[in-house]
């Protein structure tokens, strides 16, 4: 693997001192070495001796394949594996990551959709993700049609005890909002963003009115204008197969990424006069001031 330019690496301490998503827990290999690239350093993974996960960031401290002794912990990065991802940080995270409750809900099917590579940077992923706007027009038939294009009012905040962001009382219509809609209906939209490169979405369930699907897109910047964007599902689904549920999912990323290939500039201006926004753009705008607000550099264009 070709190492990433010097200008690439990542000195944000904001973003170094995260935890961020590798690979899916299942993709770990045993017996060999795999890497990626994370923030524009190479790191090294592999499944140590005692079936421990291992993560680190120099190839000369990499452990000797085979061997029996324990992997030195001062020469491991941080590890944690939670909602099926494996998960590092390159400085000093917190003690945990943001909860989520439905993981461990026993009726739920907990699904790694895909992970797919994205010419953008993390912050111009999220700010997607969160855009209702577009369905319309780039989900056609799927997450929107017109003439239904309008975007209610909603309520935006930034909950002073988690410091994540909260959209609530999203409504809008949609075609087929799940591999389990069988036909089109208004659906509940709830944004969470607790991680400025992750966000989650909390949409009614088709078949349960009173309970929510979870679709979560957990993102590892390869550099500030690179990512690999993990979708993770946690949904109310007892009909389909998990191969379907990847296809609609995979169809609904596949019509975005074009959209997110073609913004300029790749990353994400924080200046709120960079670009136009509407009143639409309510989330849109609380995350560029909350990215400003946490000090984030990397994957942005800093307010001057």
């Amino acid at each position: 693997m070709k190492f990433p330019e010097e200008s690439e690496v990542c000195s944000d301490s904001a973003i170094l001192n995260l935890w961020h998503p590798l690979v899916p827990e299942a993709e770990v290999p045993v017996g060999s070495v795999s890497e990626v690239v994370l923030l524009g350093r190479t790191v090294f993974f592999t499944t140590g001796v005692s079936d421990e996960y291992l993560v680190w960031s120099e190839k000369s401290k990499a452990p000797v394949s085979g061997g029996s002794e324990p992997f030195p912990e001062d020469k491991q990065l941080p590890v944690l594996v939670r909602y099926g991802y494996l998960w590092t940080s390159l400085g000093s995270p917190p003690n945990g990551l943001f909860e989520i409750p439905e993981f461990e809900e026993p009726d739920r099917r907990n699904i790694h959709a895909a992970t797919i590579g994205v010419h953008c940077s993390a912050p111009r992923a999220i700010e997607n993700f969160l855009d209702m706007g577009h369905f319309p027009y780039v989900h056609p038939g799927i997450l929107g049609a017109e003439p239904h294009t309008e975007v209610v009012e909603y309520d935006v905040r930034v909950d002073t005890d988690s410091n994540e962001i909260w959209a609530t009382e999203c409504l809008f219509y949609q075609p087929q909002a799940a591999a389990t809609s069988v036909g089109g209906q208004l659906v509940g939209y709830t944004y969470r963003v607790p991680h400025p490169y992750c966000v989650m979405l909390y949409k009614t369930n088709p078949v349960d009115q009173e309970r929510m699907d979870v679709i979560g897109l957990f993102v590892r910047s390869v550099t500030s204008e690179h990512i690999q964007a993990s979708m993770f599902l946690s949904l109310l689904d007892g009909v389909n197969t998990d191969s379907t549920i990847r296809k609609f999912q995979q169809e609904v990323f596949a019509q975005d990424k074009p959209i997110l290939e073609n913004q300029h500039p790749k990353r994400l201006p924080l200046n709120p006069r960079a670009e136009t926004p509407v009143r639409a753009d309510k989330s849109a705008i609380a995350y560029r001031r909350w990215l400003s607000d946490l000090g984030i550099t990397y994957g942005v264009i800093p307010e001057a």
